[in-house]
């Protein structure tokens, strides 16, 4: 007997400064996928926001930037679970082509796909997707939101404060003196609130850096986060993966090839080295484990995070840093290598997030939508 195959959209691209990088972790994750158990149906976005067909999208994948002319369009209709393709000389009398997805895997970093942008969009079209929700997706992209959860849960950060874009505009003055006030120690970083891949992130050495480092941060955000940095400090990175009851992979390390783990670190430099499993004592490692956890369930996160740290090199004094929740996903990438290290390989690391979406999605729709005394209860 013949076991129909599930039709997984791979959405990748998109308008942000990390279109090329998504586009690599989804070529990474459709080259890997069970093709006996899953039919992929790649979904380009272009860095203007277009909505690419899949015979396109495939077509344009070997460049890592998605181009094209024939759209698609999402059909919010939870019956339909379809894309609609859009062409201006459709017949009038002629049904559109629809295109019919049973799950969805966002492969989208940074803006309009890590910040609950199109995981909003894919509840309203009815379809289970991998990774976080709409609340969990929207605060582990805002660093400023991030932080303050993670603060009232007595999570352990370093000093910080965000401002404004335009209150910087209207007087720097201010905000400088609000910033001296903190008393932080350098250096400090400064970064885009929201932003991923370190785009538009200043490591500020002096004050006297500071005002060109605000001003580059403010170009890509409205909100700009500055935080205490640490010198000497080692960079550990810890894989989450579940929903509910989520387990924490091995720990790792990056040995960035540049002062910090800027861009050129992560996607260029080849003297950037990956760690894993990281050399820890067996206390640290699961100190940062369990960390790692209470982060991931303080946003509410579910199917996959990666959980940021930085740790002293001497006394071990570990900084939450960040969480993201859609992580680099080519087979060489810090996510997948350290679930890995912990025994799951790539292709079954897919296979288990996608069932995790159908899991999550199958607990949803035992909610129900109105009361029960209602009159128009259903």
């Amino acid at each position: 007997m013949t076991t129909k195959k599930i039709r997984v959209g791979v959405i990748l691209g998109g308008r942000s400064g990390e279109h090329e990088v998504s586009c690599q972790s989804a070529t990474s994750i459709m080259k890997a996928i069970d093709k006996n158990k899953y039919t992929v149906i790649p979904i380009g976005i272009t860095k203007q926001g277009k909505w690419i067909s899949p015979q396109e999208t495939i077509k344009t994948l070997p460049s890592a930037k998605i181009e094209g002319k024939s759209l698609v369009v999402w059909l919010n209709d939870p019956e339909k679970r379809a894309l609609l393709y859009w062409n201006k000389d459709q017949e009038a009398n002629k049904e559109p082509a629809l295109e019919k997805l049973d799950v969805v895997f966002p492969v989208l970093h940074g803006p309009y796909g890590e910040d609950g942008t199109i995981q909003g969009l894919l509840e309203l079209a009815g379809l289970p997707y991998v990774g976080a929700g709409v609340a969990a997706s929207a605060l582990s992209m805002d660093k400023e939101l991030m932080k303050t959860i993670f603060q009232q849960k007595n999570l352990p950060l370093l000093s910080w404060i965000a401002i404004k874009r335009k209150d910087w505009h209207q007087d720097k003055e201010k905000i400088l003196s609000q910033i001296e006030k903190k008393n932080f120690k350098y250096p400090l970083f400064v970064k885009p609130t929201n932003s991923g891949s370190s785009i538009g992130v200043t490591k500020v050495h002096c004050p006297e850096e500071l005002e060109k480092a605000i001003a580059l941060a403010s170009s890509y955000d409205r909100k700009i986060l500055i935080e205490e940095g640490l010198e000497g400090v080692r960079e550990i990175e810890c894989g989450i993966l579940g929903n509910d009851e989520p387990r924490a992979s091995v720990v790792g390390e990056i040995r960035p090839a540049g002062e910090f783990y800027d861009y050129a670190s992560k996607y260029l430099d080849k003297r950037t080295q990956l760690m894993v499993p990281a050399d820890l004592p067996e206390e640290v490692s699961s100190e940062i484990q369990e960390i790692a956890l209470q982060a991931f369930k303080a946003i509410d996160a579910t199917g996959m995070a990666r959980v940021d740290f930085l740790l002293t090199k001497k006394e071990h004094h570990l900084y939450l840093n960040e969480i993201n929740t859609i992580p680099g996903f080519t087979s060489v990438s810090m996510y997948p290598r350290l679930w890995e290290a912990s025994g799951i390989s790539y292709p079954d690391l897919i296979d288990q997030l996608i069932q995790l979406a159908l899991e999550r999605y199958q607990d949803k729709e035992q909610n129900k939508i109105l009361k029960e005394d209602s009159p128009f209860f259903i």
